[in-house]
């Protein structure tokens, strides 16, 4: 009894502590989102899942104790037991034959020991191979990969043969996997009533957890928006294969689990009766035995049914044929013979459920029902996998193009539509090389803003130069461009400038160990300060990067150093405290006793207290035990350093901050800082930091599409996020209208978006488009820019990214920004940029841009260079530069002397119908990384030059005899299609 009673306290004390954390974590949760002002949001979320839960749990675990409970009331008892001292084996066996004859009335065939101990440990491994399954799935939930825990959780695989199969094929490669599948079968013949109730419940669980991961998608299934296209196979609208087909096979993933351990753990239960195993022999079923396994056997088999019927449509991401998609195969072989099994599961399932419910008799019944199966698994083997892969390779591949070319269209068509490459504005375009010295004056904006400085050699720069504190750290530098004043007197209008900023945020991991107590950590340390603005083309005395905005504490109370009045116009810059970033982990409290540091000035720190509108008031004693427990940091209870005005700020990262918003949208990698003043009221203080993230809506169930290497086959950049960097305030701008899914979101979230209108125009016009998206559109267009079925089945013109050197190392050539005026535009713009070469040749054959200004945001443009005449590459360009002998004698003499050189990234400037090639040459020393800019290379047509400036490199291309030493090495001309060769 005691220890009955240990057990009951025991349980009682960890519900009740569970009961406390859950309870926790939901007025914290609460809290937290009442801050940000999207409540609603997260009490719909939080609601949906929890009534999937609980609906799920609540039908598995009564479905499956239900049966358990039946079968346990019609088994076989045990036999009776005689003296194990008198006769034991002769009297056991004449009672248990007594006792059989008369206990049940059958005319079956007793199974016997040597089948049936492989039957039990067959059905016992399958029970352990269910249970990995979805502990997989539950798992990849709670501790997601993370390269992928920015993409939404997709429906996973149904539990069918072919995942049987492969959870098989792991176990032998996976030893341990396999001895705990078998101990669990052994354990379950062992204690097979306490056993198959607990799994019964832990399945339960399992299947109620990651059908509540899914919320997303139930909501969407009850607001679907029409996407106005639809696929050929079946003729429905798109939206019924993004909002509708995946809850259906979310469907199917929970029924399966639910009847099939239904009926396997039932099974079981009769197998194990009578002590069956101990005699060496199962007698057979009893009527209601029977009734009750064609109860639970109709219901999997209608289950069954249901997944042959949704297997119709998942034959649209079929990759069977030469393109993605249903092919002539899927389409005239397995579309049939799917709807046929179907259909046949059907009529066995429901004739099952009859026999069950009105207790058909006689033998013929039971010959019948196995008659059916029998013929049921012979037709799914020969008419579901054995016709379809016989057309395959008899009708389709002799005559492949012809039969396949309808479906080549579509999946051209398709894929087209779901990543917007439709959309490319696609030209023609044949460089002249007849630029001129008045054309570089005529584009004197292209000119000068040329990008000289990459990321990482100015984040290098950054640390050593600007960091200033240990404790601060530049984790990003981002393109982007700003309007200044003309530098000419005659123009008084404003120009861009392209700028690279970095945001100078607190790195608490880099303070000193012994500085790193409680109160530093969360009381004094709280933010980061400031940022730096360099023009990408300039460059300072000594190659360093020239800074409009840079250091910190050394002007007027503190405000960062400007160069001129015109940046200091143009640049809002305020207090730039930064409370909410990249790199901000951890939570703070603010409004407390204990002042914060603001920024070192000299010698000597600079405090401050936060009077921002961010965080949660914790001056109550219930709130700090509250957040004390969440938090699980008990000493915000007895500190004496809290104030009833003080505020907790968690979840400060901005990628963690928007990401608990909204989970159901993909997210940017590369979040860009801004500073713009939004002309807000003056009733607060003011902000003028701000964070701006690009976000997608995915999907993977777009019909027909080729996925991408993620598994999405379908995106959108249709939402642009923005985080103010010190009140910590988000706002969702839909970017994209015309796109159903942000649509649906709309419906379900009305508070949550708001038009892009809405965004303040000095945010507006630093929107960009994303790089994330443009590589994905670039990665497909390499494919799917062949319109023609014939070719694209050939891929006689595919393209690739090229490949260039950065540093001494080979890398593929990332899109990059630049401000410049397109061939067919008549003025400069902020675009991003691409150049394409065709497969396993190094000449360019074609560049995307992108374009990010004004009304024409978002429009693609594609560049084809003419196939019959020579337009170098990067990789050509590369080899040029590295083959020369003076620039390489002089490349080598300085990684002989301590130092090495950094070869920039070559970038390709489209000027007037010409193309300039432009590389900077970095230095650093080896011991100690500052990088320097040394050199600017140029190469245009046939001549390369390399100087120290990109004005005397110009100069040299089109001015020879006026420039200074510099290096120029004229080509020869090569023949069409051979590599160019120096005299």
């Amino acid at each position: 009894m005691l220890w009955k009673r240990s057990f009951r306290l025991v349980a009682l004390l960890l519900g009740l502590w569970l009961g406390l954390d859950l309870a926790c974590s939901l007025g914290a949760e609460i809290f937290w989102f009442g801050e940000v002002d999207y409540l609603p949001v997260y009490l719909l979320r939080l609601i949906t899942k929890s009534v999937l839960w609980i609906a799920v749990f609540g039908v598995t675990a009564s479905y499956l104790l239900v049966n358990l409970s039946l079968a346990q009331r019609l088994k076989y008892s045990n036999p009776p037991m005689s003296d194990f001292q008198r006769d034991r084996a002769k009297q056991q066996q004449r009672e248990w034959e007594k006792y059989s004859s008369r206990k049940t009335r059958h005319t079956q065939k007793p199974i016997r020991l040597y089948w049936l101990l492989p039957l039990l440990l067959s059905f016992g491994m399958l029970i352990g191979l269910m249970l990995l399954h979805y502990g997989r799935i539950v798992f990849s939930y709670w501790y997601p990969d993370p390269q992928l825990a920015h993409v939404t959780a997709i429906v996973p695989a149904r539990l069918r043969p072919e995942t049987i199969w492969q959870l098989g094929n792991q176990l032998s490669s996976q030893g341990w996997y396999l001895v705990a599948i078998a101990g669990l079968a052994i354990a379950i013949l062992i204690y097979p009533r306490f056993l198959l109730y607990a799994i019964a419940v832990v399945l339960s669980l399992l299947l109620g957890s990651i059908l509540s991961e899914h919320w997303d998608k139930v909501l969407q299934y009850f607001r679907p928006t029409p996407f106005g296209a639809s696929e050929a196979v079946f003729g429905k609208d798109i939206s019924f294969y993004v909002f509708t087909l995946p809850v259906w096979e979310l469907l199917e993933l929970w029924l399966t689990g639910l009847t099939l351990y239904g009926f396997v753990a039932v099974l079981l239960v009769y197998l194990l009766s009578g002590d069956s195993l101990s005699q060496g022999r199962f007698p057979g079923f009893s009527k209601e035995q029977q009734r009750h396994l064609y109860g639970v056997g109709g219901c999997l088999m209608l289950v069954i049914a249901f997944g042959f019927w949704l297997s119709r449509y998942e034959l649209l991401y079929s990759a069977r044929g030469v393109s993605y998609g249903a092919s002539y195969t899927d389409v005239t072989a397995q579309l049939p013979a799917n709807t046929l099994l179907s259909i046949l599961a059907l009529a066995i399932a429901l004739n099952q459920l009859w026999y069950a419910l009105f207790s058909v008799r006689g033998a013929s019944s039971r010959r019948l029902i196995f008659h059916e199966l029998g013929i049921y698994l012979v037709l799914a083997i020969v008419i579901g996998a054995a016709l379809p892969t016989a057309v395959q390779y008899l009708v389709v591949q002799p005559n492949e193009l012809e039969r396949e070319q309808p479906y080549i269209e579509r999946t051209i068509a398709l894929t087209r539509q779901a990543f917007a490459l439709n959309n490319i504005d696609a030209q023609s375009f044949d460089p002249q090389g007849q630029l001129t010295q008045a054309d570089l004056k005529a584009n004197d904006l292209t000119i000068r803003n040329i990008r000289l400085w990459d990321q990482r050699p100015l984040l290098e720069t950054n640390r050593q130069l600007q960091q200033i504190r240990l404790y601060y750290r530049f984790p990003d530098a981002d393109i982007d461009r700003y309007s200044f004043a003309s530098e000419k007197p005659e123009n008084k209008k404003t120009e861009q400038r392209q700028v690279l900023i970095a945001a100078r945020e607190l790195d608490y991991s880099a303070v000193p160990q012994q500085a790193q107590t409680w109160v530093n950590r969360h009381l004094i340390y709280t933010h980061g300060y400031g940022f730096t603005l360099s023009p990408v083309n300039t460059v300072a005395p000594g190659g360093l990067p020239e800074y409009f905005v840079k250091d910190i504490g050394v002007g007027e109370q503190g405000s960062l150093t400007v160069s001129s009045e015109a940046v200091r116009d143009a640049i809002p810059i305020g207090k730039p405290r930064i409370y909410y970033g990249q790199i901000t982990n951890n939570y703070v409290m603010t409004g407390t006793s204990v002042r914060e540091l603001d920024y070192p000035s000299g010698s000597e720190n600079v405090y401050n207290t936060y009077d921002g509108r961010g965080g949660i008031n914790i001056g109550s004693l219930w709130r700090r035990l509250l957040f004390a427990k969440y938090l699980n940091d008990w000493r915000m209870v007895v500190t004496p350093e809290f104030r009833p005005e003080t505020k907790v700020l968690f979840r400060r990262n901005i990628n963690q901050r928007i990401r608990a918003i909204a989970p159901f949208l993909r997210y940017d990698r590369d979040p860009y800082l801004v500073a713009a003043d939004p002309q807000q009221p003056k009733t607060e203080p003011q902000s003028y930091l701000y964070w701006i993230v690009d976000a997608y809506t995915t999907s993977d169930r777009y019909p027909y599409s080729d996925p991408v290497s993620e598994g999405i086959n379908y995106i959108r950049n249709s939402v642009k996020v923005v985080i103010d960097a010190y009140h910590g305030s988000v706002d969702f701008y839909i970017a994209d209208s015309s796109d159903p899914i942000i649509t649906t979101w709309s419906k379900i979230f009305p508070n949550l978006f708001k038009p892009l209108d809405a965004m303040p125009a000095s945010l507006r016009r630093h929107i960009r488009y994303p790089v994330d998206f443009f590589k994905i559109q670039s990665e497909e267009l390499m494919t799917y820019h062949m319109t023609d079925p014939q070719v694209f089945y050939n891929r006689e013109d595919q393209w690739q990214i090229p490949t260039e050197v950065y540093g001494d190392k080979p890398q593929l050539v990332e899109p990059y920004y630049l401000i410049t005026s397109l061939p067919t535009v008549p003025f400069e713009e902020f675009i991003l940029l691409l150049p394409y070469t065709p497969r396993q040749r190094t000449n360019l054959i074609a560049w995307l841009a992108a374009r990010s200004d004004g009304e024409n945001y978002g429009r693609l443009l594609l560049y084809i260079f003419p196939k019959q005449r020579l337009v170098y590459g990067p990789e050509q360009i590369e080899a040029r530069i590295n083959q020369d002998p003076v620039i390489s004698q002089q490349i080598s003499l300085w990684n002989r002397q301590g130092s090495r050189t950094i070869q920039g990234n070559l970038l390709i400037i489209p000027i007037e119908q010409s193309l300039l090639y432009v590389e900077p040459l970095y230095l650093e020393a080896t011991q100690n990384s500052l990088p320097t800019l040394v050199r600017v290379i140029v190469a245009y047509e046939n001549r390369i030059v390399m100087a120290q400036t990109l004005e005397q490199s110009l100069q040299a291309i089109f001015e020879e005899e006026e420039t200074p030493e510099p290096i120029i090495r004229p080509v020869e001309e090569p023949a069409q299609g051979s590599p160019p060769t120096l005299p």
